[in-house]
């Protein structure tokens, strides 16, 4: 009986030969390739050559894929490392605009605080510092509201000056805030005269920007950018204290004035009692003082 050996066998058993010889024939294949090179060795370095050639674009070929690779990889840790830095830049610029909202704000604080005191009315008064906390303005009142009141001295009456000059008077004083009624508000009248004619009026408030000069004598002669003071009648406030400048004469003949302070954005203020002072200061000051 023959036997059929299957064709697996068949490679099984080529596969077990060439294994046993392999060894055997790369090591016969070095000593050839080591006498050849010894006999003739510009043939080798010939072959080599062209090994090279051959070789080498191989090799470039294989080395892209490798090195594509490399270079996003390089990319991907890059932008991590930028994506980590923009987070600590943000942190930082949120930081920076803290910073710069307080400078702002302080710096707007200290400008308010060097025009409040440019204006230095004569005599020996008693000033006492508010900061504006709300402003009551509406259609139909011209008020703002500080942050002092009777425990600190304010009372009813006393005058209120911006940097510039007179802006209203404390109409009601709490224990720890007053009101403020501007000049410009309608229940506000004031004894003022024009500075270089010396004409003398009355600054009635109308809820307007600008407020009127009221019972001028007739004919009166009226100059635009004429400055008007008070004029101490009455005896609420002492003359001299910058009120405005003549702003315009409508068609109707009203004479309107530009109050000298922004009423609209007043932040500090402060607030004289001139009664007080002008009761106050000649009994020290003047000698001899009889009873």
């Amino acid at each position: 009986m023959r036997l059929r050996y299957r064709p697996s066998v068949r490679l099984q058993t080529l596969k077990t030969v060439a294994h046993r010889f392999s060894f055997a024939l790369l090591l016969v294949t070095a000593l050839a390739l080591t006498m050849v090179g010894k006999v003739d060795h510009l043939m080798v370095d010939a072959v080599r050559a062209r090994v090279m050639d051959v070789a080498i674009p191989l090799l470039d070929g294989l080395s892209q894929p490798a090195a594509t690779i490399a270079e996003m990889a390089e990319d991907v840790r890059e932008l991590s490392e930028l994506r980590r830095a923009n987070e600590i830049l943000r942190q930082q610029n949120l930081i920076l605009q803290q910073y710069q909202i307080a400078a702002r704000r302080l710096e707007a604080e200290n400008l308010s605080l060097r025009q409040l005191l440019n204006y230095q009315p004569a005599g020996h008064y008693r000033y006492i510092g508010a900061r504006v906390v709300a402003d009551n303005s509406g259609a139909y009142v011209r008020s703002l509201a500080v942050n002092v009141g009777r425990a600190n001295g304010v009372g009813n009456g006393q005058a209120v000056l911006g940097g510039a000059g007179l802006a209203g008077r404390i109409v009601q004083a709490g224990e720890r805030s007053a009101r403020i009624l501007l000049i410009t508000d309608l229940n506000a009248r004031i004894p003022v005269i024009m500075e270089a004619s010396r004409t003398r009026a009355i600054l009635g408030g109308d809820n307007s920007n600008r407020p009127r000069l009221e019972h001028l004598p007739p004919e009166t002669a009226v100059r635009i950018g004429e400055r008007i003071v008070t004029s101490g009648t009455g005896g609420l406030f002492p003359p001299g204290l910058p009120v405005g400048e003549i702003a315009e004469v409508t068609p109707g003949g009203d004479v309107r004035v530009r109050p000298i302070e922004d009423l609209s954005r007043l932040e500090q203020v402060r607030i004289v009692d001139f009664q007080l002072s002008r009761e106050v200061v000649p009994m020290v000051a003047t000698p001899g003082f009889n009873r």
